[in-house]
């Protein structure tokens, strides 16, 4: 690990759904690792192996089966101001201002306003935000839209940073602008990040380690570090180094059958 002491451990994690007729499905099998303070950590396999699952029962919003994660040496058993979530969608309240947006894990908590109005302005400004913090989500482009979510998500100084896809929905150029973009963040803030995606070069591009995942039930294939220069930019996608790392992925992602 590269961030050092751990932020996050997961230990023999396991989800299993039940279904009609009193039938189950095990979605996750015996999930170990662990996270570093500061690190940056993807996630990536095939459609339905547990991503999005593993990610929810992180952050408190699934309970597991068995297993139990410990996030700076305390369980985890629901949702905490230590762990701020992005989901595919940015998931703004269309009547509330994106500074009100912002300061909605405030109003939910009962904090003072007066006391975390000076945080979320800061944040607006770290993300390039700070001249539209009175406008509404619908004069937002999508891209500012999800900017105005990760603010929200770090507005309670969260330990970890949990990100399910949050760029999926965005065109291929606003999503290369996005990940600049959350380096820069990452850069400044330093927080633990968690990150699912389907994209094997945006995890790449983004991470300090790679975790492969299997088919269903979802188990880790292979936990892949990441030795390329920081700070990065796009360029850093043309090179040998990257497409060898990328081409790992694959190959891993292959052996299990699947086109990736």
């Amino acid at each position: 690990m590269t961030g050092g002491a751990s932020a996050i451990s997961i230990r023999g994690l396991r989800k299993v759904y039940g279904t009609a007729g009193d039938g189950q499905i095990e979605a996750l099998r015996d999930i170990s690792f662990e996270v570093g303070a500061g690190e940056f950590v993807s996630v990536v396999g095939p459609s339905g192996c547990g991503k999005s699952t593993l990610l929810k029962i992180i952050a408190g919003i699934l309970p597991p089966t068995g297993g139990q994660i410990i996030l700076d040496g305390r369980p985890v058993s629901g949702p905490s101001a230590r762990i701020g979530v992005v989901f595919q969608s940015p998931v703004l309240l269309p009547w509330r201002t994106i500074l009100d947006n912002v300061l909605l894990p405030i109003d939910v908590r009962r904090f003072s306003r007066r006391e975390y109005e000076a945080r979320a302005t800061d944040l607006l400004q770290l993300v390039g935000l700070a001249d539209f913090e009175r406008r509404y989500p619908y004069e937002l482009s999508g891209g500012m839209q999800q900017r105005a979510a990760i603010c929200r998500a770090l507005m309670t100084d969260p330990a970890l940073l949990a990100m399910d896809e949050p760029f999926g929905a965005l065109d291929a150029l606003t999503r290369e602008s996005m990940n600049l973009e959350l380096l820069r963040i990452w850069d400044a803030s330093r927080k633990t990040v968690f990150f699912i995606t389907h994209s094997i070069g945006e995890a790449v591009f983004l991470s300090d380690r790679v975790i492969i995942m299997t088919p269903r039930p979802g188990e880790v294939e292979e936990i892949l570090p990441i030795d390329l220069p920081r700070p990065r930019g796009l360029e850093l996608m043309g090179t040998g180094r990257f497409a060898s790392y990328t081409d790992r992925v694959r190959q891993r992602l292959g052996s299990q059958g699947l086109v990736a």
